[in-house]
């Protein structure tokens, strides 16, 4: 079995291969260079192994919340191979992705991504015998409606622990925040959650996968200006 697996929500492309039981993980700051990349950084890892896309049984996607560019060039590549190549979809969460990067503590796990505008997007995670479960839904929350769903001693990660780390650990009793280098998602979560869905056989086709948007629709989409037509004598 092999799957391909991406990641585009944040200034990283995290992109994941699993192959019968190895896993091979390419993660890669791009910023705002995503779009020109995601296609070539994709050619270039299955030229390396020697394969090609129709060698994929399964493709994964991370759907968000994140960068609202991030999530729609990525989920568009995935969508457009899905299609093309009549393989399923398995949707993920990156708040799922980042949860992971904690998965070993028996505490309480938080993911917290910044959502610009002073709030950010987060949920809540515990691990049940091996297993992360999530405990609260997918949230958008200003820092006063987070401190109030967080428990003490949580674990943070996530982007948006760098904007606000002093805040959180003042307001959050015992709260540890991860190094930095868990602050974002990892290809080889991508592929364990990918497994997971998997085996649930929970798939998508290119034309029901839809995002994880959490801001209201008149926050994602500005109205054009209609103007006023001019009649020339």
């Amino acid at each position: 079995m092999k799957i391909l697996g991406i990641d585009t929500t944040t200034k990283f492309l995290c992109l994941g291969i699993y192959d019968n039981s190895k896993i091979y993980e390419y993660n890669l700051e791009v910023g705002i260079r995503l779009s020109s990349l995601l296609g070539i950084t994709i050619k270039r890892v299955l030229d390396l192994l020697g394969w090609q896309a129709n060698d994929f049984d399964y493709l994964a996607c991370g759907l968000g919340p994140g960068s609202f560019t991030g999530v729609r060039v990525g989920l568009a590549t995935i969508k457009g191979m899905s299609w093309a190549l009549n393989k399923p979809i398995i949707g993920i969460s990156t708040l799922d992705i980042l949860a992971k990067n904690a998965a070993n503590t028996q505490a309480e796990i938080v993911p917290i991504i910044d959502a610009k505008r002073n709030l950010i997007y987060s949920s809540v995670y515990r691990n049940k015998r091996g297993r992360l479960i999530r405990t609260k839904s997918y949230m958008l929350l200003t820092l006063d409606e987070f401190f109030k769903k967080v428990k003490a001693n949580a674990i943070i990660t996530g982007d948006a622990a760098g904007l606000y780390k002093d805040t959180l650990l003042m307001n959050i009793k015992g709260a540890s925040i991860l190094d930095k280098d868990d602050w974002y998602p990892k290809a080889h979560n991508i592929i364990e959650l990918a497994l997971e869905g998997i085996k649930k056989k929970k798939f998508y086709s290119p034309f029901k996968i839809k995002p994880i948007y959490l801001y209201p629709k008149e926050c994602q989409i500005r109205k054009s200006v209609t103007s006023k037509s001019v009649t020339r004598n």
